[in-house]
């Protein structure tokens, strides 16, 4: 292999690590403060825009280990994207070795197209987004568009503050207090009391 193809090599697998354009993001203590309540890692918050797409609140929650999972949907044809965040970084050999979320029994194929990387097993394909140690995964339901997928993970990004809002707005503000349960017996394991009515 000559040098000058090893150095393109390197400069297309680099790309995968690369920044979205930069916004104007919410600050990291109130996504934080917001993040927390639900155990999400407030390092794995990211967000992304898709023309025709719209955040759906309620499938916004905790995805794998601390991470975050989101989904948009297209009301026109009910097409659906969905991120999921994780930690670590990807390599072209772990990338491989990665099952895909919707086919994870498929040989993965995996290349950088225009900065993320596009992987794809049998008819199943799937894009990861790298950014500052978080993997954004982006799979696609109901018949999205492979275009569609790559839009929203190029757009991957931390929420402005009006997207945080939009992000959690359908998630509780605060941490719940603990439910304390006025039936039990003081002593003993027993069952909730459940005095019995007339008639036994």
């Amino acid at each position: 292999m000559s040098v000058s193809v090893v150095v393109l090599l390197v400069l297309a697998l680099g790309g995968c690590a690369s920044e979205a354009p930069a916004t104007d993001a919410a600050d990291p203590s109130l996504i934080a403060e917001r993040a927390s309540v639900v155990g999400i890692a407030p390092e794995l918050v990211y967000t992304t825009r898709v023309d025709g797409y719209d955040l759906a609140p309620q499938s916004v929650g905790p995805g794998a280990a601390d991470g975050m999972s989101a989904t948009w949907v297209d009301e026109t044809n009910g097409a659906m994207l969905t991120i999921r965040t994780d930690r670590g970084e990807l390599t072209a050999a772990s990338c491989v070795e990665t099952p895909l979320w919707d086919a994870p029994d498929e040989p993965v194929t995996c290349r950088d197209e225009e900065g993320v990387w596009h992987r794809s097993g049998g008819t199943v394909h799937e894009y990861i987004a790298v950014r500052d140690g978080a993997l954004i995964r982006v799979t696609g339901m109901n018949d999205a568009s492979r275009a569609e997928l790559l839009a929203a993970a190029k757009a991957v990004h931390v929420p402005s503050d009006a997207e945080l809002e939009l992000l959690f707005s359908d998630l509780p503000e605060v941490s719940p207090e603990p439910v304390e349960r006025g039936d039990l017996p003081e002593n003993g394991d027993g069952a909730p009391i459940d005095p019995v009515g007339p008639g036994g």
